[in-house]
């Protein structure tokens, strides 16, 4: 669990985003989230994963799309008017995740938190902030941060004082 989390006192409840990808319910702290919209055609990127969709242009802002189902091998993947992107801004910067759909705003205390086991979900536990039980459903708390800034991912280079449309390398 991160020190965030363990910060918080058992009264003060925190607010995350729910989503699903496959069967499994995960969800994000919801001061990251920017908006919620529907798939745009992206432009590609060159010897990118291809769980990178590409990049999109948000009002002057180049973001990078990255679908989670493919990242994680969960569902099959498609692309029309029912899907969706969760636009988030991480350390100043913004980037777009594909999921197969937004459940709910879920507020919890750390009481309800749990740490985070090192199996039994989609990706990397290092990636997690603790899991949940929310009416009768378990949701991982993804550490959205850490796994944007991750090498694995190589987004971003984890420098919180780079602007992303500066041209600094």
């Amino acid at each position: 669990m991160t020190s965030e989390l363990l910060e918080n006192s058992t009264d003060e409840a925190q607010e995350f985003l729910s989503f699903t990808l496959g069967d499994e319910h995960y969800a994000v702290d919801i001061m990251k989230v920017q908006e919620i919209r529907g798939w745009e055609k992206t432009t590609k990127i060159a010897n990118a994963p291809d769980f990178i969709k590409g990049v999109i242009n948000l009002r002057g802002d180049i973001v990078p799309i990255v679908d989670l189902r493919m990242k994680f091998n969960v569902g099959e993947p498609t692309y029309n008017e029912f899907t969706i992107v969760i636009v988030l801004q991480i350390h100043a910067r913004i980037v777009g995740i594909v999921v197969d759909s937004v459940s709910d705003v879920v507020r919890l205390t750390a009481d309800q938190i749990r740490p985070a086991p090192e199996f039994g979900v989609a990706f990397d536990s290092r990636y997690l902030d603790g899991l949940a039980s929310v009416d009768d459903q378990m949701i991982i708390l993804v550490d959205i941060a850490e796994l944007i800034t991750s090498e694995e991912l190589a987004l971003f280079d984890g420098d919180t004082t780079k602007d992303l449309n500066t041209n600094e390398h």
